[in-house]
């Protein structure tokens, strides 16, 4: 029998932390260390002679899109120079390294001893480049044929007394086409647990926007960005998330826009930006983006935003000019009594504490907003990842109704997705909840009836995993153990299972921790040439605007033995199904412009798209809210009123934020460092303010574990060196994945399920 690996006891910690550094936080972003960064990345990883080509079609009109964040891209004229990011190149080099990984790697290792490597050192390893198989009771991988992986896949699943004892998640950076067949292939086979990477992020937002504006995506572009006379930027870090958002900001601002920045953090990339492809600013120092700065408390938002508006109500009453946009609010809104009775009702006062900003920056922001009409207002995790996040992103669009700021040119909601096709995942069918709709397309269009009972999202699955009801799990990319919460908890679901499955690109933790046997199958990256038996390939994305584009590899593949993710999942389909189904999968693979033309078929927006997805910027799908269509039950757009959230600590406990450094992106780990944040050579330390660490009689530099305590359960994270840092008292802040086994299982935001990472109730021990 394969040996469990406790996941927290034998992953690598520091027995000291004698390498680390710790220097002043930046105030500047990008500019000249982010180019040094990025041709250290370059030189270090990648072949020199790939680097000018990769540079040159990255997020280009005809090009490939970057596998990181999923920005857009002008829709006109892009930069010649490099359309790209620091973070960006650091994606790239991940895919283009010059290192493979081949069968004598896990012969050398076994699961254990991988397991003792860091996430960066696991990272850094290489390219898979062939079928690797854990045979039962086996502690190494062994190299295994693509029709035997397949085989053995088939085999399992069809052994099971029910398909939804499967759970097949996704991750955020698989194609259209990809994601497409996947959700045929499992709904086919009978099943709706598709699980994805946005029930642990966005998902929030989805649910809040679709009740309030009826579409569960942002109503803005990003020219909107650059016309807005005012945009706010709430639980976000751009500079090390988004650095490309830094230039539209930037343009916000030279075109007169103003910008307030709330977070518990004050981040570089939004006190000041340095174009590094504009010569005049790299010689003068950069643009200053935040004209004003709302240090918020952890989960204080809710709370700041009654305040502001509350202010706002104010000053409608003394002003003869109108602060609400009252013509808005009768033609396109509903609720608006209700809402106003609840925020006359407010205590003030306790709002103010709540949100640990003062009641004078609260009014300066109040008089930025009260004269503004043209307002975005963009968000992320640190909105989203409560366990009141979805009423945190009502509350905004509360604020955005008042002021009739949605379907405008430079007004809307921004929420800003991370993985660069997470939102096109979705938007294809990747999704444990699919509209009753979408069900009767796919039946209509493959004759086949899809199953009608929801499947399991993130929070599920695991639950099913760890009770053993769920047997095999299948992920089309990702990194799933250490992308979740509860971390030995999780690792010990995915362990209770007969079969693990992942496709990948690169080895990461989830490829250590696995069922009974378990399979990795090595797919091409995005920068990579897909040649089918149709010729050359090109596969869809779409970005965190609604716009659906192409993206064209062009490295030769790592290994000859290497397959597309579609080539994958279409050979995984037939091995499984056979004849179930009228539909030939295997010829699917052959040609992506046959796998267009069923998305097309069964998806709104999608007419015309093996020709409109070839025009050179592609194309928008179609956005209610961008015109003020609102697809809600009444046609309207829906005010809200949200209770102040219950934030459950002791009073010896502080509140836990996880984050990620700027050498990262989501679970993969590009380097050592947090550059912006003074951190260099460590992950694990613990960000303090300086007034806590004092009470607790402790300094910087000192170790301490930390441990939450929810329900009765115990969840332990040692050692953590103490950064004394501008973070609000009471609050805490650390890295994830290393803090992810302190956030519980059942701590989830109401409605959406998204794991509550950035409001963690913790204390420290030593």
């Amino acid at each position: 029998m394969t040996k469990k690996i406790k996941h927290i006891k034998e992953a690598h910690s520091p027995e000291n932390f004698s390498k680390v550094i710790i220097r002043k936080p930046k105030k500047n972003s990008v500019g000249l260390d982010s180019l040094k960064s990025s041709a250290f990345y370059m030189k270090k990883y990648m072949n020199p002679l790939q680097v000018p080509l990769l540079i040159s079609k990255m997020n280009q009109k005809g090009g490939f899109d970057c596998p990181g964040c999923a920005w857009p891209d002008p829709d006109g004229h892009r930069s010649t120079i490099g359309e790209l990011c620091e973070n960006g190149v650091k994606a790239i080099s991940e895919e283009a390294t010059r290192k493979r990984i081949k069968a004598p790697f896990f012969e050398q290792y076994t699961l254990a001893e991988l397991a003792a490597k860091t996430d960066f050192e696991l990272g850094k390893s290489g390219r898979l480049t062939q079928p690797m198989y854990l045979p039962k009771g086996k502690q190494n991988y062994e190299p295994i044929s693509w029709k035997e992986a397949y085989a053995v896949i088939g085999k399992e699943l069809n052994a099971l007394d029910s398909p939804d004892n499967a759970i097949f998640y996704t991750s955020g950076r698989s194609s259209d086409e990809a994601a497409f067949m996947y959700q045929l292939f499992v709904r086919a086979y009978g099943t709706n647990n598709l699980p994805d990477c946005s029930n642990m992020c966005h998902e929030s937002s989805g649910k809040a926007l679709s009740e309030t504006v009826g579409i569960g995506k942002g109503s803005v572009t990003l020219d909107d960005l650059h016309e807005a006379e005012l945009v706010i930027v709430m639980g976000q870090n751009p500079g090390t998330n988004h650095p490309r958002m830094l230039s539209s900001l930037e343009a916000c601002k030279e075109n007169g826009g103003k910008i307030i920045s709330i977070n518990p953090l004050e981040e570089a990339g939004m006190v000041k930006f340095t174009h590094p492809q504009k010569p005049m600013k790299l010689l003068r120092g950069g643009t200053i983006l935040t004209d004003l700065f709302l240090q918020v408390n952890i989960n204080g938002d809710t709370a700041l935003l009654k305040a502001i508006m509350f202010n706002l109500w104010e000053k409608e009453q003394q002003s003869a000019t109108k602060v609400f946009d009252h013509d808005f609010i009768a033609e396109y809104t509903s609720g608006f009594e209700d809402f106003m009775q609840a925020l006359k009702q407010i205590d003030y006062n306790e709002c103010v504490q709540l949100s640990g900003v003062s009641e004078e920056l609260i009014e300066e922001a109040a008089e930025m907003i009260a004269n503004k009409k043209r307002i975005i207002i963009c968000w992320a995790m640190g909105i989203t990842q409560h366990q009141n996040g979805v009423e945190n992103i009502r509350e905004i669009v509360n604020l955005l109704l008042l002021k009739g700021s949605i379907g405008i040119k430079g007004g809307g909601t921004c929420p800003v997705r991370g993985h660069s096709n997470v939102q096109g995942d979705r938007t294809v069918g990747i999704w444990e909840a699919p509209p009753q709709e979408f069900l009767d397309r796919i039946e209509e269009r493959f004759h086949f009836k899809p199953p009608q009972k929801h499947g399991f999202d993130v929070v599920a699955a695991i639950n099913a995993m760890y009770e053993k009801r769920a047997k095999v799990f299948f992920a089309l990319g990702g990194n799933f153990l250490s992308a979740t919460p509860d971390t030995n908890y999780t690792a010990e679901a995915l362990q209770n299972t007969n079969l693990t499955v992942h496709i990948s690109t690169k080895l990461n933790r989830s490829h250590l921790i696995t069922g009974k046997h378990a399979l990795i199958l090595p797919c091409l990256g995005r920068t990579e040439i897909d040649v089918q038996k149709s010729g050359k390939q090109f596969v869809s994305v779409e970005n965190s605007m609604g716009v659906v584009h192409s993206s064209e590899g062009v490295l030769k593949p790592a290994s000859k033995n290497l397959k597309s993710e579609i080539d994958i999942v279409c050979s995984v389909a037939a091995a499984t199904l056979g004849n179930k189904i009228n539909l030939d999968w295997l010829g699917l693979k052959d040609d992506y412009h046959l796998i267009r033309d069923l998305i097309e078929d069964t998806i709104d927006g999608f007419k015309d798209f093996n020709k409109r997805v070839k025009q050179p910027a592609g194309f928008y799908l179609p956005n209610g809210a961008r015109v003020r269509q609102f697809n809600t039950s009444d046609k309207k757009a829906h005010f809200t009123v949200n209770p102040l959230p219950n934030i459950k600590r002791l009073d010896t406990d502080f509140l836990l934020m996880t984050i990620r450094s700027h050498d990262q992106y989501n679970t993969t780990i590009y380097g050592m460092n947090d550059r912006y944040r003074g951190i260099h050579n460590e992950r694990r330390v613990l960000f303090m303010n300086k007034e806590d660490i004092k009470a607790q009689k402790l300094k910087q530099g000192d170790v301490v574990n930390l441990r939450s305590n929810f329900d009765g359960t115990k969840r332990e994270a040692p050692k953590f060196k103490i950064v004394e840092y501008a973070i609000p008292k009471g609050n805490l802040a650390c890295y994830f994945p290393e803090a992810n086994v302190l956030v519980p299982i059942d701590y989830f935001a109401n409605i959406s399920r998204t794991p509550a990472y950035k409001s963690v109730p913790v204390s420290l021990f030593w």
